[in-house]
């Protein structure tokens, strides 16, 4: 699929409901924004509830549907407060029609010899354990929508094992995978579909503390990869499942 190319209708997302996982900055805070911008009612994931706000106000000034804010610690979230957001959700929505899984931590860039178990564990708590509660959490709610679409983020380590990557190459490998398995187990069900997305090297703060000493201006921007998550959130993908793309 050539992303450059597609163009998505102003009203693709009219009078859905999608759940943005780490919305605070980056890619998350402007897919929320574009997602909205096309219709859609956001719910606003993040742990920085002043930067949620800060994005819950700029949407509805753009004359878009109300957003929501559900905060959650995801490195330190329980089942019970998983139970209880897929409650929220349902009392105030009944159903969801997709799941942007963009919350991520980069973790340390040392050798495995050297790395940190606590960070390991944070890496892998957010990154991997996270969408996977999260979404088996949601899967009642994803049911009920007439075309629900859940979009994993992978990256380039996560297909290419790479030196001093260490948990976070380990988390994505393990993403690729937990989409993968979710998507052959829901085969038999066309309203509902797993993908993964490599966003590829963007201009963000994670990829700053990756690479300091790369100029930021030689990578896309968030904005100039949405083409790629409005066409997987959209029911222009409906049907396509089980696949990892670039976005780039």
């Amino acid at each position: 699929m050539d992303f450059k190319t597609y163009h998505a209708a102003p009203d693709l997302l009219k009078d859905r409901v999608i759940l943005i996982t780490g919305c605070s900055e980056g890619i998350g805070r402007t897919a929320a924004i574009n997602f909205a911008l096309h219709g859609a009612t956001v719910v606003l994931h993040g742990r920085n509830i002043n930067k949620l706000e800060i994005i819950y106000d700029e949407i509805e000034g753009l004359g878009a549907p109300q957003p929501a804010i559900l905060p959650l610690q995801l490195s330190s979230a329980s089942a019970m407060d998983y139970e209880l957001l897929a409650d929220t959700l349902e009392q105030q929505f009944g159903r969801l029609d997709g799941i942007l899984h963009n919350a991520g931590i980069l973790g340390e860039r040392v050798a495995l010899a050297d790395y940190p178990v606590d960070i390991w564990d944070d890496v892998m708590n957010v990154n991997l354990r996270a969408p996977f509660v999260l979404t088996q959490a949601l899967l009642p709610l994803l049911k009920r929508s007439n075309s629900a679409s859940v979009i994993f983020t992978s990256s380039g380590v996560g297909r290419e094992a790479r030196p001093l990557w260490g948990a976070y190459s380990v988390s994505k490998f393990g993403i690729e995978a937990l989409s993968k398995i979710f998507a052959d187990e829901h085969a038999e069900q066309d309203n509902i579909r797993f993908n993964c997305i490599n966003p590829g090297g963007t201009r963000t703060a994670m990829r700053a503390k990756a690479y300091p000493q790369e100029d930021p201006k030689t990578r896309p921007t968030p904005e100039q990869i949405m083409p790629a998550y409005l066409y997987l959130i959209g029911k222009d993908s409906h049907g396509i499942s089980g696949h990892s793309f670039d976005a780039q």
